[in-house]
């Protein structure tokens, strides 16, 4: 019956989202988010808890207004979700901006596979969305299921609706093998907190549990690995990037070697984090284990 209740919720709130524009869509996002930001106080605090371990040098009211304005941003990422059955080429091409799309281009034609690592930053479901569409290359995204499988399947149509491939985590390992074998784009979320048990790599200054697996993908494969980042702008368009991650020294697959891409591809994700704090999703507990 709960399952029932929230799909018929998020069917009616993606049915007033797909009736509005693009902007109006964007607005209500916002404004949602801070009615959510008031009355969720369990995730506000997890927000205010992370940003002080991050940041300890930053005041409480400093703090309290990037939460809210990371709970924004995640308020307008879930409404141009929604909204995404109405994008259009020339939408796409107005909303989004590349600053080096050539560097996946550039790696795809080598026939290798490109690994394209994200985090939880602006909007990283556009970012894939747009990515597949603009450069004609259907990218495989590796996925977390929602608990409602209800949501879940409205929320990976609109995932797929350029021609973008869905693969749930959990059946995720002999699908990322063989779409880099045959040199696909590999698309995946590298920023969440790991089991105790994971390797442990500097972020923000302390050594948290981080997942190897795209490490151990990228190394096994040999495909390039990269890193997405998507930034809002004021106007609330965007600015996508696409930077190299290093890896033509790392020859072997060994432990070294995946620890060591590991701690890369988090500094460059803690780089785009520290320029806009605002725009990643601090409600979920990353520094959960450290040491």
């Amino acid at each position: 019956m709960k399952n029932q209740i929230e799909y018929l919720l998020f069917r009616f709130f993606r049915f007033i989202i797909l009736n509005l524009s693009l902007k109006n869509a964007q607005q209500l996002g916002l404004k949602l988010a801070n009615i959510f930001f008031i009355i969720l106080t369990r995730r506000k605090q997890i927000a205010v808890d992370n940003l002080r371990q991050a940041y300890p040098e930053k005041s409480d009211a400093d703090i309290l207004i990037i939460a809210k304005k990371a709970f924004q941003n995640f308020g307008i990422t879930i409404a141009e979700l929604l909204w995404s059955p109405r994008l259009t080429p020339e939408v796409i091409d107005q909303l989004v901006k590349y600053k080096n799309l050539d560097l996946m281009l550039n790696r795809y034609k080598e026939g290798k596979g490109v690994l394209m690592l994200s985090g939880h930053f602006g909007n990283w479901e556009l970012f894939a969305l747009a990515t597949g569409f603009v450069s004609k290359i259907p990218c495989t995204i590796i996925v977390k299921t929602q608990t409602n499988l209800l949501v879940d399947k409205i929320i990976n149509e609109h995932r797929t609706l350029f021609g973008n491939k869905v693969v749930p985590m959990e059946l995720a390992v002999r699908e990322i093998l063989g779409s880099l074998s045959k040199g696909g784009v590999v698309a995946m979320i590298a920023d969440q907190s790991a089991p105790k048990d994971s390797i442990f790599v500097n972020f923000f200054g302390k050594q948290v549990a981080t997942f190897q697996g795209p490490a151990v993908f990228g190394l096994r494969s040999g495909a390039a690995m990269q890193m997405g980042i998507i930034i809002r702008k004021p106007d609330f368009t965007y600015e996508a990037i696409i930077e190299e991650i290093q890896t033509s020294d790392l020859t072997e697959y060994n432990e070294a070697n995946v620890y060591e891409l590991t701690q890369r591809h988090t500094a460059v994700l803690e780089k785009y984090i520290r320029m806009y704090p605002e725009q990643w999703m601090w409600t979920h507990r990353r520094w959960k284990n450290i040491k």
